[in-house]
């Protein structure tokens, strides 16, 4: 599936990280942070150019971003990018600007509205083959062999949560050997939301009570040997079919966002793009999305 992005969309990017990145860099220097290195040279592109580059490409539909760039970037879009580098120098400049692109897709999570109505799911992301985990070496440092219900594979997992409009309320990136129901994992995704929040039986945790008295009820699928009558897991049950809106989410990151391939050859690289595919999904135009009543909402979600 190809989009082509238009011109409007590509300055809605900028502007919005631009702004973003004016922000910190006012933060920063009024907290007297990163003032010990300064660049020794203006690069050709902004760190907003940069990021903005890399979303729009993520927007577009393609499947090759080095295509992308020199037959777009540097030819259809020379106008908005007239000091365009070459690709091979594109790819140092991305490399600085990860930790920027993942503020971003933070920034861009944080905009979402909290509706009271959460899903949270996992995706693998495997770097190599498996029989190749030994033998690889870009991400060796940070990827792990793990085991989802599919089968074991090799790398990360994407974690997200969710609201019922299909927009992301947060995520996150663990090695492939993390639990979905990690402790530490999931107060980190689920701390401060408030209403339901349906997840899989990989979800069952002791955090049941914790996150109830935080005003958050869990509600995962029972396990075949769970108890039928705990509370935690009965409340809410009939939610759990909307639990499949998430599996649309995914599958538009991997068809229209390009989440998923092994063509990364630099470690930094690879999370600037995962980043990237966050921020075009937040910026999409239409999202899957459930209707749920309103009355019939108010009165299940009341804590």
């Amino acid at each position: 599936m190809q989009v082509q992005i238009n011109e409007i969309k590509l300055i809605e990017l900028f502007i919005d990280i631009d702004d973003l990145l004016k922000g910190f860099t006012a933060y920063q220097q009024s907290r007297q942070v990163g003032k010990s290195r300064q660049p020794t040279r203006t690069p050709a592109l902004s760190e907003s150019e940069v990021c903005t580059i890399l979303a729009a490409y993520h927007l577009s539909g393609y499947k090759c971003f080095e295509y992308y760039y020199r037959q777009i970037i540097q030819e259809r879009y020379l106008s908005y990018f007239p000091k365009a580098p070459s690709y091979e120098r594109f790819l140092t400049l991305m490399s600085r600007c990860y930790k920027l692109m993942w503020l971003w897709s933070l920034h861009c999570c944080l905009k979402a509205k909290r509706t009271g109505l959460y899903i949270i799911d996992s995706k693998r992301l495997e770097v190599c083959h498996l029989k190749r985990e030994h033998s690889h070496r870009v991400f060796a440092n940070s990827a792990r062999k793990g085991k989802t219900s599919t089968g074991w594979f090799y790398g990360y997992k994407l974690h997200l949560v969710i609201n019922d409009r299909g927009e992301i309320i947060n995520w996150t990136l663990t090695p492939g050997n993390v639990a979905d129901n990690n402790t530490a994992l999931l107060q980190k995704l689920l701390t401060g939301l408030s209403g339901i929040c349906l997840g899989d039986k990989g979800y069952y945790t002791s955090l049941f009570e914790w996150f109830y008295q935080q005003k958050l009820h869990l509600v995962v699928k029972p396990k075949r040997n769970m108890k039928k009558d705990v509370p935690c897991l009965i409340d809410h049950q009939h939610y759990l079919k909307k639990r499949a809106l998430i599996e649309s989410v995914n599958d538009l990151l991997i068809s229209v966002c390009d989440l998923e391939h092994t063509r990364h050859r630099k470690l930094e690289n690879a999370f600037a793009h995962i980043a990237a595919t966050i921020v075009a999904y937040q910026f999409l135009e239409h999202k899957p999305a459930i209707f749920i009543p309103t009355t019939s909402t108010n009165h299940n979600m009341a804590a």
